[in-house]
């Protein structure tokens, strides 16, 4: 103990530091509380099954439970990376969310420019229009897709039949099904994104259109030189946000709106999908753990590179 401190001098000290956080706290009090639900939400459901990881380096029985099933390293995972398959869905999963990612994107900023030029009654309709699928159910979505893509009556097929062309077998044929999921996705997603863009725009100072419109600027290049670099931080972070989903595909797009074809998975078979499938058959587990797992380390590692590119380029435009 420092000689110069005596016993009395330290619990003031204390004292005081003690009564900061009661100010602090009370200060804060509100704010704390609207992180409290938040906080317990993740604990409960993202950190505390944490412990469960374990199951992927073990051959999980569920007579024995947990702890007493016996450990088996990483031979659950050699599962994904041994299969023929191991190189189709890897490479569809990855091409896949690097094609929504982009296609999403640039369709959402380029609407929500378009928002910003719509008097404000016809916004609130677009904006409702727009953003209604969001909130649809993946199972909802596959029956309003199969109202365009079935075999005998889908609305594609007569517009074919009309136009005297032959019908497709929609759920048979792999080729078009790239472009048909691409769609699906933008059209239930897009939404969203361009709503977060939107939100955006409206923080950005009119002064700089006004000052471009009176230098002769047109739509097209105040969006380019004003809109979108000053959207670039926004940009960052939802980039940043889908390269760690990257290994993770969408299940509910890839088993529901193909209706499960097997004809057609080569062209839409995903990780998601072909475990939940093993799993079905197998019932192992273990495996399916581990290859969760797996995804999970990945998306991690991708997001930090992800953080680290971005912040190599601009710093400000970084989440850490």
């Amino acid at each position: 103990m420092n000689p110069d401190v005596t016993p009395g001098s330290e619990r003031r000290v204390r004292r005081a530091a003690a009564s900061r956080r009661w100010n602090r706290w009370k200060r804060d009090g509100e704010l704390s509380l609207l992180f409290f639900p938040g906080f317990l939400y993740l604990l409960i459901f993202s950190y505390l099954p944490m412990a469960g990881i374990i199951v992927a380096f073990k051959n999980f029985k569920v007579n024995l439970g947990v702890f007493q099933s016996p450990w088996v390293g990483f031979k659950n995972f050699e599962f994904l990376f041994t299969t023929e398959l191991a190189y189709r869905i890897l490479r569809n999963t990855v091409l896949y969310s690097l094609s929504y990612m982009a296609v999403t994107m640039v369709c959402a900023l380029a609407l929500a420019i378009l928002m910003n030029e719509l008097t404000r009654r016809w916004l609130k309709v677009h904006q409702t229009v727009l953003f209604l699928p969001f909130f649809l159910s993946w199972v909802i979505v596959s029956y309003i897709t199969d109202t365009m893509l079935d075999h005998q009556s889908g609305f594609l097929n007569s517009l074919l039949a009309w136009l005297g062309m032959e019908p497709r077998l929609w759920y048979f044929e792999n080729g078009p099904w790239p472009l048909i999921l691409n769609i699906v996705n933008l059209w239930k997603s897009i939404g969203f994104q361009t709503l977060i863009f939107y939100a955006g725009m409206m923080g950005i100072d009119y002064t700089y259109y006004e000052a471009a419109k009176i230098d002769g600027a047109s739509k097209l290049q105040m969006a380019m030189k004003i809109t979108v670099p000053l959207l670039s931080p926004i940009i960052s972070i939802l980039i940043i946000l889908s390269v760690a989903n990257m290994f993770r595909g969408d299940f509910g797009l890839h088993y529901f709106i193909p209706r499960d074809s097997g004809m057609v998975y080569a062209t839409t078979d995903i990780i998601d999908t072909f475990v939940f499938r093993a799993l079905r058959s197998m019932g192992d587990t273990s495996m399916a753990a581990a290859v969760g797992l797996f995804q999970s380390v990945v998306g991690l590692v991708m997001v930090i590179l992800a953080n680290y590119t971005i912040r190599r380029i601009n710093e400000e435009n970084s989440l850490w």
